[in-house]
């Protein structure tokens, strides 16, 4: 018990150091939760059946939502439904996939590609009841005709809930999908080049999530079982993996394989001694062009998590495309034997030349570059996170981070620029965030969470996340997806008559919201005069001005400045408390009848304690469980007691038995017969001595036969016995009782027994 008490005593104290070196979950600025106001908008979709949205694409100043059976055109504007191009699976199809084991609600045609291969076509391919197909329309005055229709194998995957990424570049389809009706089969395919088949040194049961273009190679973003890790027990890494755009395949077997695909491991972790990684990818940005203090970069943003059955944590990190280039011209790893580490191969078994590069030609390489790509196309460094921690952490058991969205270098007065992401969460959140210090230096992240917005109910995760803008506008739209329903929102809320005052506004931190001197209030950005300092007031790095005059709630500053009218909360809020933030309840004056979904506010930090109450907390919990622990003991003792007598083993017959050995010899008188049920018969052993017989000879003692005297065996029965009867007649050559009847004994067994009745008084 003192050793337990140690142990605990010793991580309270350490407790403070542990949380020390983990980024705290940053509280936002504002709760916003939504309602119908005039500036969101909705799309539900079919209401018979969920449709499962996974894609949007802009057309024009339309919206295409690919969902069940059907594809969407809508307004950019407000989501209205202009048109809807049906296609739905064959009914032989249909039949064929419910017969292979399939529900009927699978055995539908999800479309899950759509591109835009040139101005007036439009690429669709559906999943068509596992039967994967692709289309091509012509589009012209918005009427949609079928040009060609082709099997979709390897580019469209067969489960519409399987993860897969597509992109069209230079004329050519490049997908990262499953190319068989189990899904056992990952491929990475651009007519008609593949990665190996069943080769987990290419592919280990990968999870694609995006894909990318850029200059001569294609991306391709995935989770997969490591192959490195194998030896060590089963862990899931995230990878970039890269192929040229002019592989031609090679010669002989390599003809239709990719002789130029790598592939590297992404490293998303808080850093330390012991780093703790987020090892599982879920999405990615598009490719985004910024500078970041001194240096001019090229980043993706992907979300990241931690595995479902460890630590339940996500974040947001961000990579260079040169970083990921450089990992891509290090060193290759191999394992040398089945048992043997994973090692950098040496620069000097690299063979030229190099393999994963661009040729013109790549079917004139030689075999031997070919066969060292085969077996080595996992690259020995992780490309780096950028600003060299997550830019957003969080630990909650509520939510994890599943997509995310970027509007990038988003100007403030003063000629500054910053990044805003927009995080979407399986529990229906949007989280917007900006790293407060990117614009001072790449070194290092100040995390500031701006809103936290509930769009969908508590149980709907975020699907998809897009930022849409229209023409020379410079405010866009935030569409987010789920799998029934569409919702465009505006990108800030600076205008919200809660924000009243210039501290107020710059508290924020929000890149789009500066402080209007001249007329008096919070706008957006897009305003007149918006870069120019001397007429707008911004802080995004601190949030505090000094031409701002201070709040005078000093409390208001830590939340942000928001200091009025702050709401009351449901009761199912983890912190029945005011939350460190202001919730902006975004609903119209006339009454609001169940439109939007349920209110909710961000998870709240457990209550930080001393160390003092700590140690008080786990003194009187061991000094309680000693107390409750002795008293059930004594209770429990008490009621399974007994007495001694009844702890002697066989009580009623051991007695007896004793007490017949010691009057072996004598005859033992009859008792009075009782009923059946009272009376239990003994077998006792009994020496009887017999007179030897005449001319005595060892062959004496040996049967004579079946009607052998019985003075010429052993041992025998006494005769006589409880009320005249012959005992124990039923035995065999051995003494051993048998069934039979009273009357019945056999003259040549060997009697050994006799019977002890022993009667209930």
């Amino acid at each position: 018990m003192k050793g337990a008490f140690m142990v605990v005593l010793t991580a309270c104290l350490t407790m403070k150091q542990c949380w020390g070196a983990w980024q705290e979950n940053v509280r936002p600025k504002m709760y916003v939760q939504l309602g119908a106001e005039d500036d969101l908008h909705r799309f539900s979709g079919n209401d018979t059946h969920t449709d499962y949205f996974r894609l949007v694409m802009k057309d024009g100043e339309s919206l295409l939502l690919g969902g069940r059976n059907v594809v969407y055109n809508l307004t950019l504007s407000d989501l209205t439904e202009q048109q809807r191009l049906i296609w739905f699976s064959n009914e032989h199809d249909a039949k064929m996939c419910v017969m292979k084991g399939k529900d009927e609600e699978n055995c539908q045609n999800y479309i899950r590609i759509m591109a835009k291969s040139a101005p007036t076509r439009l690429l669709l391919c559906g999943t068509n009841a596992f039967k994967p197909i692709c289309r091509e329309y012509n589009v012209l005055s918005k009427n949609y005709t079928v040009e060609k229709e082709k099997p979709g194998q390897a580019v469209c995957p067969y489960d519409p809930h399987h993860n897969s990424t597509a992109i069209y570049v230079d004329g050519d389809l490049y997908t990262g999908t499953v190319a068989d009706f189990s899904g056992m089969d990952p491929i990475i395919y651009r007519e008609p080049l593949q990665t190996e088949q069943y080769d987990s040194m290419s592919l280990n049961a990968p999870d694609f999530v995006g894909s990318m273009t850029q200059g001569d190679f294609v991306y391709f973003f995935f989770r997969e079982t490591a192959v490195e890790y194998i030896n060590c027990g089963k862990a899931v890494y995230s990878r970039v993996a890269r192929v040229c755009k002019n592989d031609r395949g090679g010669p002989h077997r390599f003809r239709n394989r990719w002789t130029s695909f790598l592939k590297s491991r992404l490293n998303c972790s808080v850093t330390g001694e012991f780093p703790f990684y987020f090892n599982e990818i879920q999405s990615t940005t598009d490719l985004i062009d910024g500078k970041y203090g001194d240096t001019t970069a090229r980043l993706i943003y992907g979300t990241f998590t931690s595995p479902p059955n460890s630590i339940s944590g996500s974040a947001v990190c961000a990579f260079s495309l040169q970083d990921i280039t450089d990992t891509f011209e290090g060193n290759f790893k191999e394992q040398a034997a089945i048992n043997t580490n994973w090692l950098p191969v040496l620069s000097n078994k690299v063979p030229d030349p190099r393999p994963g590069q661009c040729h013109n030609d790549s079917r004139t390489l030689p075999d031997l570059t070919l066969n060292f790509i085969k077996t080595h196309s996992l690259m020995d460094e992780s490309v780096p996170n950028f600003f060299g921690q997550p830019i957003v952490i969080r630990t909650s058991f509520h939510y994890r981070f599943t997509q995310i969205a970027v509007d990038p270098q988003v100007k403030v007065p003063g000629g500054k620029s910053y990044d805003v992401l927009f995080i979407g969460t399986d529990n229906g959140k949007i989280i917007k965030a900006v790293n407060a210090q990117s614009a001072e230096t790449r070194h290092g992240v100040r995390t500031v969470v701006v809103e936290e917005i509930q769009v969908f109910p508590l149980h709907v995760p975020v699907r998809s996340i897009k930022i849409m803008k229209s023409g020379t506008k410079a405010e866009g739209r935030l569409i987010v997806v789920s799998d029934t329903e569409v919702q465009s929102l505006r990108l800030h809320r600076c205008d919200s008559n809660k924000i009243s005052s210039c501290s107020e506004c710059v508290a924020l931190q929000d890149p789009y919201c500066a402080w209007d001197k001249v007329q008096g209030k919070c706008r957006s950005n897009g305003a007149t005069k918006w870069g120019e300092e001397s007429y707008f007031f911004q802080s995004v790095g601190s949030g505090e001005h000094t031409a701002c005059p201070p709040l005078k709630n000093k409390d208001a500053i830590h939340i942000g400045g928001l200091s009025s009218n702050m709401p009351k909360f449901s009761d199912h809020m983890p912190n029945k408390e005011l939350p460190e933030g202001q919730v902006i309840n975004i609903i119209q004056d006339k009454p609001f009848e169940a439109v939007g979904p349920s209110v909710t506010a961000t998870d709240a930090l457990p209550n930080q304690y001393s160390v003092e109450t700590l140690v008080m907390a786990v003194v009187a919990g061991a000094v309680s469980a000693l107390v409750v622990g002795f008293i059930a003991g004594y209770l429990c003792g008490r009621k399974c007691h007994k007495d001694e007598d009844d702890n002697l083993p066989y009580p009623d017959t051991e007695y007896e038995y004793f007490e017949q050995r010691q009057n072996m010899n004598s005859r033992i008188t009859a008792e009075p017969k009782l009923l059946p049920q009272e009376e239990v018969t003994y077998a006792e052993p009994v020496l009887v001595p017999q007179p030897p017989p005449k001319n005595y000879s060892p062959k004496s003692t040996l049967r004579k036969g079946p009607h052998q005297n019985n003075a010429e065996t052993l041992f025998q029965f006494q005769d006589g016995g409880y009320n005249g009867r012959d005992n124990f007649r039923g035995r065999d050559n051995f003494g051993t009782l048998r069934s039979q009847g009273d009357n019945f004994r056999r003259p040549d067994g060997f009697a050994t027994t006799r019977s002890v009745k022993k009667v209930y008084l």
